[in-house]
């Protein structure tokens, strides 16, 4: 079995997820891939099913609706650790996230318990976003940054690599975000356990098809999380047996 896994969440990308296996799949150092798919109505699952038989390292987890981003990666996380995989790193379907730098998120975990994959670091790597959007995503970077003290320039991203040990020091049964916020809980738990957390730059490019996912109550589920967390309204402890790590 390989080591490293890329678990990539679905709901209506049938048109999407063909290409971006075949490049995943390509990569020179070798990855298995878990689609998470949420009963898309465009017949995603059925696509990915297809993959799964045309492809050994192409697994399908099926979830009965549609129940948010954060639910999906949680599940995609615990089939993974059942499975035994070291390393699992989580993308988008959409392909605003280049499979030929996952290599390089893997490269960086050797280093590192969990790597972000920054579309900020050392200026701005973003395509084809209207100004609009971009300066939201800016701008709700600098606010979880100011409200939990975690001084990482992109804790909102969605590229990211785990080793198996930083999922195991957190509690996935009580991650409660669902969407864009999860990824901000997720890092605030990790920083927490005192995992070592790098940085990776990346560009990230406009989706190819289908709309976005993005919503206002995505934004203000992100804006009430950060002072949950930082008001320690929001419990997670690190499950029995397992040790922090020290940086």
């Amino acid at each position: 079995m390989n080591e490293n896994i890329v678990v990539v969440p679905t709901y209506n990308e049938r048109h999407n997820l063909p290409k971006l296996c075949e490049q995943i799949l390509e990569q020179p150092v070798k990855f298995d891939i878990l689609v998470v798919d949420d009963n898309s109505p465009d017949g995603t699952g059925q696509v990915a099913d297809e993959l799964a038989r045309a492809h050994e390292q192409v697994h399908v987890l099926h979830r009965p609706e549609k129940q948010g981003l954060g639910r999906a990666y949680v599940d995609g996380f615990k089939w993974a650790l059942a499975e035994g995989y070291d390393y699992i790193l989580e993308m988008d379907a959409d392909h605003s996230h280049n499979p030929n730098q996952l290599p390089d998120l893997r490269a960086a975990a050797e280093s590192n318990d969990l790597v972000l994959g920054s579309r900020y670091t050392g200026g701005i790597r973003v395509l084809d976003w209207d100004l609009t959007r971009l300066l939201i995503s800016s701008f709700g970077n600098w606010y979880a940054r100011s409200i939990t003290g975690l001084q990482f320039t992109d804790l909102t991203g969605g590229f990211k690599c785990y080793r198996r040990q930083a999922l195991e020091a957190i509690d996935l049964d009580h991650i409660h975000s669902v969407g864009y916020a999860f990824q901000i809980e997720m890092t605030w738990w990790a920083n927490q356990r005192k995992l070592r957390i790098g940085e990776v730059p990346i560009i990230f490019y406009g989706r190819d098809h289908g709309e976005t996912k993005f919503s206002k109550a995505i934004v203000w589920e992100a804006v009430w999380t950060v002072w949950k967390l930082r008001l320690g309204l929001i419990r997670n402890s690190a499950p029995a047996g397992v040790r922090a790590a020290t940086r």
